[in-house]
Parts: C-alpha cells; structure tokens; sequence
C-alpha cells in the first residue's frame, strides 16, 4: 500500500510553493528534493550541527527535526533567501565573505539563517552575546573567531544601512 501524501502550502523565500509529501518528509527534505533549493545542507541530521537552520516565521529552526506538513501555511527562509532585491547579497553574507568567516562552507548556510535572526533580535550583541547565539551551530573548519568577526561586521553593516 501507498504511503499516504499531503498536499502543502509554503511562502519560501517570499513565493508561495506547492508540494506533496509524506507525513514524514522532514523539511530539510522537502526544501533540497521536493522544492530544489539545494543550499539547506543536511549535517548530522540530529539537530545537533545547525547546518540545516532555516527561519520559520522568521525564527532559527533545525529543519532536519522538522516535518515538512507541520509548517503548511508558514514563511521559510533558506539561504538562498536571504539576499536582496536583484540577488545582492545581505550585509550578513557581504559580512561573512569580508571576515573570512566561513572555510568549505558547509556550515554557512545554518549560520547565515542563526546569525540573520541574532541581529534582528539584538542588532549590537556583545563577543559573548554573538558566541551565545552562535552555540547551536557547529563548524569544523575555522576555529570561529572570523566567524564571531563576521557577526560584529554583520552589525556594522545593518546599522550602516538603517
């Protein structure tokens, strides 16, 4: 017998897409197979690493722990979402290419979704503050002192903008 589907309803990225999935097709799934948008990477498939955070309303969440029907009607942000009109990148992205804050990139897209919502949160975090909001992402590349750089260049920049 067929495993039963769902139809969904999701504004990714600012379009509003149509899927049919599983009950138990994670997001993370769902936004690489089902959606193509490939930049969501898949880590530990734990919720451990934070390779997989996109914002669901706007808030970090692990989409690996995330069944795809349970967000139906929400707004995703992934990655490939976060730059601006005519794909010019966020002062997060232009922050993270100018510090060095990222290595193989790997983590970078978890990061640049955490690190979207940390400044939105708190627009001037403190070295300890950015380190606190950072705990749920791990990278095995760059020993995290360009990305905490990144952060603060981050906040530089939107307040620039402002």
């Amino acid at each position: 017998m067929p495993e039963r589907t769902h139809d969904i309803t999701l504004t990714v990225n600012g379009v509003v897409r149509h899927a049919t999935v599983p009950a138990r097709r994670l997001l993370s799934d769902c936004l690489r197979h089902d959606l193509g948008l490939t930049g969501t990477h898949v880590g530990c498939e734990h919720g451990v690493c934070g390779c997989c955070t996109v914002l669901l309303d706007g808030e970090p969440v692990r989409s690996c722990l995330t069944f795809a029907v349970t967000v139906s009607g929400h707004e995703i942000t992934t990655v490939e979402g976060l730059a601006g009109p005519g794909g010019r990148m966020s002062p997060v992205q232009r922050a993270f290419a100018e510090c060095h804050g990222l290595q193989c990139g790997f983590c970078t897209p978890g990061f640049l979704c955490t690190v979207t919502a940390l400044l939105r949160e708190n627009p001037a975090p403190t070295d300890a503050e950015v380190v606190e909001g950072l705990s749920g992402n791990l990278c095995r590349c760059t020993g995290y002192q360009n990305i905490v750089k990144s952060v603060h260049r981050a906040a530089e920049l939107i307040a620039e903008e402002s």
